[in-house]
């Protein structure tokens, strides 16, 4: 086969990459899934596993990530293609599974977010928030086997967040994903100040905080007197994991954009770091919102604060309406700051998606995105039906449970094992900037895999002993088990195609050899 010479679009600036990698790590998670984990793990003593996480799993892996990327200058499929052909389905199966799985439903959601900034405006969902969101607006089947129809708006919002992906994804990486995060981050960034800094002065606010939020109860973290406080622990690591978009293929895909000489430590570092002070700043407009309305009920904090999209549709419009002034404006600003969320993650699995394709078959990157955006918008029309949240729970459960951090143990073998830890390193420190040791070695051959078979055997254990959300095993079969299967399926497929990888040359354009900074 001969060799075949492909052009690669290098990311503009240092800062557009860090924007760009920082919005695809910071989503939807960051703001209620967070804030409610400290609640529910000893408040401020959740901060200490959350650390541990970050440096012995969290840290590492975004290094090898984005070393991978930079090394083959290639997203997932071919990265792990030239490390051993028998791997190619892992690199398929990753961006496969983020954007047939987890992309549907994360479109979904981004445009209930929509819907919700326009009913914002005239706080159309009334004296009973709970009510509205899940019998006005989704109406809710009694079963994920009873569809229901397709509930319109949600379906036409649905359209119009897969028509921003294609027009940010549309055009290379430097002129399309890079500028769109120039202008969402920073805004995004500010808007949160915002809502932090009015939050505050609200009523309850600190109250919720400091006793709260900042107060920390250690013995929910104690496993040697506690031997519940491992789930404690093993939460903090998962919620890492998640959050820094690992185990997707999409921090190897960007890192491939990266020119011959870049900072790869300093990199992964800034996008950790950011992306965590991003939650936690956060949680300040979350507790202080759920104080405010605690104070403002007379009741206490756990009774009003909740988890996931209860807490974005639920608790904050109830909170929301009994504002003393600004209701509107807040309104409009918490979610117009949930869509740019979303959306600087969303744009972020159809990338890693069209990469890989284009790597492979050097397809137009404008006909793939089209096909991609097409095909999404027709795959989350299930996730707006009448059962279209019973069906999210379930699919969102075990791709994040199982199927993502499974994905995560085997890009550890791969590369720590197979590749060699020390052959990245080596990579690493020729690249400029930051230097690695052989502690890294350590962390992705030992720590970080067996932290995260730990997640897997913990989720595992419990699903056993009981069945998850009490949905029936064939509800969870269809929805949760067949639905990784399909992924995988798809990604398997795509590796019958013939190739050498290491017969694919790449040439940057434009040309570059200086540290990019």
């Amino acid at each position: 086969m001969a060799e075949k010479t492909t052009q690669r679009t290098l990311w503009g600036s240092k800062i557009g990459f860090l924007l760009a990698a920082v919005g695809s790590a910071i989503g939807l998670g960051n703001i209620w899934r967070f804030s409610y984990m400290s609640y529910q793990y000893g408040g401020g003593a959740f901060l200490v596993p959350y650390f541990v996480a970050l440096v012995l799993a969290g840290i590492p892996l975004m290094i090898l990530e984005y070393a991978l990327g930079h090394r083959e200058q290639a997203a997932a499929p071919l990265a792990f293609a030239r490390i051993r052909p028998g791997a190619e389905w892992l690199g398929w199966w990753l961006p496969t599974m983020a954007l047939f799985g987890i992309m549907l439903y994360y479109a979904v959601i981004i445009a209930w977010c929509v819907n919700y900034l326009f009913y914002s405006i005239n706080l159309s969902w009334g004296n009973d928030p709970g009510g509205f969101f899940f019998k006005h607006f989704l109406q809710v089947s009694d079963s994920p086997f009873h569809l229901g129809g397709i509930r319109i708006p949600i379906a036409s919002a649905t359209f119009f967040v897969w028509f921003l992906c294609w027009i940010i994804c549309y055009r290379e990486v430097n002129h399309g994903i890079e500028r769109a995060c120039t202008i969402f981050m920073p805004l995004l960034f500010v808007l949160t100040l915002v809502l932090v800094g009015w939050t505050l002065t609200l009523n309850g606010a600190m109250d919720a905080v400091r006793n709260v939020y900042l107060k920390p109860d250690w013995s929910k973290i104690n496993f040697i007197t506690h031997p519940e406080a491992r789930q404690v622990w093993i939460a903090a690591f998962g919620q890492i994991f998640f959050t820094l978009s690992l185990g997707f293929g999409i921090m190897i895909t960007y890192a491939s954009y990266l020119p011959r000489r870049t900072d790869i430590v300093g990199n992964a570092l800034w996008t950790a770091i950011i992306n965590c002070v991003y939650s936690f700043i956060a949680g300040f407009a979350v507790f202080g919102i759920v104080g405010f309305m605690a104070h403002a009920r007379g009741v206490p904090l756990g009774e009003v604060i909740k988890s996931g999209p209860g807490l974005a549709f639920v608790v904050y419009p109830a909170a929301i309406r009994e504002l003393p002034f600004g209701q509107s404006l807040f309104g409009f600003m918490f979610f117009l700051v949930l869509i740019m969320a979303g959306l600087s993650s969303g744009i972020s699995l159809v990338e890693a998606f069209t990469c890989a394709v284009t790597d492979k078959f050097n397809w137009s990157r404008k006909k793939v995105v089209t096909a991609i955006c097409m095909l999404g918008f027709l795959g989350s029309l299930v996730f707006t039906t009448r059962a279209g949240i019973l069906i999210l729970d379930i699919v969102d459960h075990y791709l994040t449970n199982y199927g993502l951090v499974l994905g995560g143990i085997l890009e550890c073998i791969l590369v720590g094992w197979v590749l060699k830890a020390r052959e990245v390193r080596r990579h690493v420190n020729s690249s400029g900037g930051m230097r690695l040791n052989f502690l890294w070695d350590v962390c992705v051959r030992y720590l970080t895999p067996a932290v995260l078979i730990a997640v897997w055997g913990n989720a595992f254990i419990r699903e056993l002993r009981q069945a998850y959300g009490g949905y029936s095993t064939d509800q969870l079969v269809l929805f949760g088990v067949d639905w990784i299967l399909l992924s995988l399926a798809i990604g398997v497929a795509f590796t019958f195609y013939p190739w050498d990888p290491r017969k694919l040359r790449r040439t940057h354009v434009p040309a570059e050899d200086a540290l990019l900074t």
